[in-house]
């Protein structure tokens, strides 16, 4: 299935599926095409007014929910209102991202922002929200990654990159995390044997407003680098096509890894991933887990 588009996407009526960071880029055309098939998508976003406005342009039903990742108390606020509506949970694509390469920042929590937004927030958020992915015939969890996990490595001695921060480094590190939760998730998942799958996806280099956002105040260096990565980088919609997958083909099992075929992963049509080193170590992710579980309080198969 190497040539899979979204018109595969199979009937989704009587489905509910959370996208964190739908109001935008990836997320805003996977929610689009989740919408578009019948399911009922509740849009997770930082901002409400972008998250209406995106809602607006979306045809199907869809609800505005407001997320903030980088904030713990904003995600358990977030999954206490949401399953007290929706007990049943189908999907949970956890898209929402950050890429930020100025200085060193931290989230509410303190936690150094990209492993806080992209690894413990999704982690978090996916744990509150277990018992719904569980009450149906069979949940789905989708981790977004990204082709910096294979050059990237843990410091569990400095997670938080409070010594020697470099941004782009740091931004590797949380998709390396992610990587290796949502495998370690998987694999949870079966031992304890839940009816849910946890998949990822990547979307090679693709048209989104982060990188571009990232670079900006760079300066005229930064433009450039921006500018030089539009004309390397693939649609949003090619890019979202790998997340969509995992979350919709029947056939998908659990730590299924779905990204761009072609240029080293980079854009093409969806193929499987292939894993970094590090990511494909069971052993790493475990004791990544055990320090999400400590970090967050939130504690799940």
């Amino acid at each position: 299935m190497s040539g899979w588009t979204a018109d595969r996407i199979p009937d989704q009526h009587g489905k509910v599926v959370v996208v964190t960071g739908a109001n935008s880029g990836l997320g805003l055309v996977t929610a689009t095409e989740l919408a578009r098939r019948g399911a009922h998508v509740v849009l997770a976003v930082r901002n409400l007014t972008a998250g209406e406005e995106a809602a607006h342009r979306i045809p199907g039903d869809t609800e505005v929910r407001e997320l903030d990742l980088a904030s713990l108390a904003s995600v358990r606020a977030f999954a206490a209102k949401l399953t007290a509506d929706h007990p049943s949970v189908d999907v949970l694509v956890n898209n929402a991202g950050l890429v930020h390469l100025g200085p060193r920042r931290t989230t509410a929590d303190g936690f150094e922002l990209h492993v806080g937004t992209n690894m413990l927030g999704p982690y978090a958020l996916t744990g509150l929200l277990l018992d719904a992915l569980t009450a149906g015939s069979g949940g789905r969890v989708v981790s977004l990654s990204s082709i910096t996990h294979k050059n990237a490595h843990l410091d569990f001695g400095d997670l938080m990159s409070e010594h020697g921060y470099r941004a782009s480094s740091a931004y590797g590190r949380s998709k390396l995390a992610t990587t290796l939760f949502g495998l370690e998730l998987d694999r949870r998942l079966r031992a304890a044997g839940l009816p849910v799958v946890s998949a990822l996806a990547h979307p090679g280099l693709t048209r989104t407003n982060l990188t571009p956002r990232a670079w900006e105040h760079r300066g005229r260096f930064g433009r450039l680098i921006a500018a030089g990565g539009l004309l390397a980088t693939q649609s949003v919609e090619q890019g979202a096509r790998p997340q969509l997958r995992a979350a919709t083909d029947p056939e998908v099992r659990g730590g299924q890894f779905f990204g761009p075929a072609r240029l080293w992963e980079t854009r093409g049509p969806v193929t499987e991933a292939r894993l970094g080193e590090e990511a494909a170590d069971p052993a790493v992710a475990r004791r990544l887990w055990a320090v999400a579980e400590d970090l967050t309080g939130v504690r799940y198969p």
